[in-house]
């Protein structure tokens, strides 16, 4: 059996994608699976041994708002992608994204079953020939193996598990960046998120470091290198900033060796939930029940953190005054973090 798995982005989103990954390839252990992944993401699943094959594309050559400058690379990517789905045969495709572009990636793809949400975004549902009803309120990995269950014809799955891989040579880059830190003797810290309204000021990440007596890594892409600047001189220096030194392996990695992760609502939050790290995951505009690190009700190494506010969770990208962000005291953050060290 051939299978294609649509699930390009984002990163936490992919993550989600996993449990999927490893009911179907347990169902169907002798089955090729191919990915479709984003060209930023493709390094979280790189080297999968699940995996049979990715097939990258540039997410950014698809976005809707395409200036005529870049409208050929568009066209050219997109007709790239096309060409290569064409020229494969797929017993299944199943799209966990439910958005119109891997709705047309759906289309291209031949096959004779192609599945995807019933109540997917975009118009994306009428590329598929067998839907399913997923509750618009569960979390994302619950809305993924609602797909594998009517794959497999069950009301039930086996233990959820998260395959993310880690290769040796990640792990001893992460030990060279180091030094002469050891495993489990260091915090990691993600002041990082898409959107402003979901980050803890820096302020208050280096006035928690400032109060840790752990080495804390403070982690994210080259753009993150201002933030981790204004928490190393917040935490009065003793902050150690790795941001836009680690390719998304190099972070798993370090994210694996960690005691514990602080984090906002972000990837490597749910990187540590995957990796079974404790988590700290601090939550304003958006909602743990959905996108919160899978788990965290019943698991008490996975701490979520929120204020009381009456506006959260609203979903919004921006806020002149995000409270819901601000409001989480340094002191709670501690006193949850304790616990771990």
């Amino acid at each position: 059996m051939n299978i294609l798995i649509i699930k390009p982005s984002s990163l936490g989103d992919i993550l989600h994608a996993l449990p999927f990954l490893r009911v179907i390839k347990d169902a169907f252990p002798q089955a090729q699976i191919v990915w479709i992944i984003s060209k930023n993401n493709e390094a979280i699943l790189a080297g999968n041994p699940l995996i049979d094959e990715l097939i990258v594309f540039d997410k950014d050559s698809w976005r809707q708002n395409i200036s005529l400058k870049n409208l050929s690379n568009a066209i050219h990517e997109i007709n790239a992608l096309r060409k290569t789905l064409r020229s494969k045969h797929f017993d299944m495709v199943v799209d966990l994204q439910g958005l119109l572009r891997s709705g047309l990636m759906t289309f291209f793809a031949r096959a004779p079953l192609k599945i995807g949400f019933e109540n997917a975004r975009e118009g994306s549902r009428f590329f598929y020939n067998k839907k399913i009803w997923v509750e618009p309120g569960a979390h994302a990995v619950d809305k993924n193996l609602e797909i594998a269950k009517a794959i497999l014809k069950t009301q039930s799955t086996e233990k959820i598990e998260f395959p993310l891989y880690i290769d040796d040579e990640a792990k001893e880059n992460v030990k060279k960046l180091l030094g002469g830190i050891k495993e489990k003797k260091y915090v990691v810290i993600v002041p990082s998120a898409r959107w402003q309204t979901k980050r803890w000021p820096a302020e208050n990440f280096g006035l928690l470091i400032s109060k840790l007596s752990v080495p804390c890594i403070i982690t994210g892409s080259s753009a993150d290198i201002k933030i981790a600047e204004k928490i190393t001189a917040a935490s009065g220096s003793k902050g150690i900033n790795l941001c836009g030194k680690t390719g998304l392996k190099e972070l798993s990695a370090l994210i694996y060796g960690a005691k514990a992760l602080v984090s906002n609502d972000s990837g490597p939050m749910h990187i540590g939930a995957a990796l079974g790290i404790p988590v700290i995951s601090l939550f304003g505009p958006t909602a743990p029940e959905k996108t919160g690190p899978y788990g965290w009700k019943e698991n008490r190494n996975l701490k979520v953190l929120r204020a009381a506010v009456p506006c959260s969770p609203c979903f919004k990208k921006k806020c002149k005054e995000p409270l819901c962000m601000s409001k989480i005291s340094v002191e709670t953050v501690l006193e949850a973090l304790k616990e771990f060290l």
